[in-house]
């Protein structure tokens, strides 16, 4: 619907507000959870948290799903609508994770070495810092996971001197 009432950025603006509302706030999802609270109750706090910024698309798709009682899945739904903008427009999301925040220069060359494997695809990334990673990154493109931490490979040393696989061979 919003591709045939031209109003697709817009809808994917309230998609990502709807999204970032129910990552959020636990109360919002107890909300739409709830069975106590009535479909009207809940379209009226649902416009009231969002605010008048949602476009009459979504408020009309928002009433619907009150109606059919199908609240409870609005973040679903949400993540399911930005991964069909992301297909229908090509891009490609690549989830980084670095032990500390990256700077401009290599975050450039990163993307650099990561765009020409993807086909033509407009490249979205998103970084995430954890500083148990120690150093190097961790990186996530189109489900195939790439660890360069030096948590992995601390690990992977402990896990070949702990390994025990010499015991069978003894007599």
């Amino acid at each position: 619907m919003a591709v045939e009432h031209n109003t697709l950025e817009v809808t994917l603006k309230d998609m990502q507000l709807l999204d970032s509302i129910c990552r959020q706030s636990a109360d919002f999802n107890t909300m739409l959870r709830s069975p106590i609270i009535t479909g009207d109750k809940k379209y009226t706090i649902i416009n009231a948290v969002a605010g008048d910024s949602l476009n009459d698309l979504t408020k009309r798709f928002l009433h619907l799903l009150v109606t059919k009682n199908r609240e409870l899945n609005m973040p679903e739904i949400t993540v399911a609508f930005i991964e069909q903008y992301n297909v229908l427009k090509n891009i490609k999301t690549v989830n980084l994770t670095t032990a500390t925040v990256m700077d401009d220069r290599t975050r450039a060359m990163l993307l650099g070495n990561i765009t020409p494997f993807m086909s033509g695809a407009t490249v979205e990334l998103k970084e995430k810092v954890d500083a148990d990673l120690i150093g190097g990154f961790v990186l996530e493109v189109g489900g195939k996971l790439f660890d360069a931490s030096v948590k992995k490979k601390l690990n992977d040393i402990k896990s070949s001197i702990v390994d025990h696989s010499y015991e069978s061979k003894m007599p």
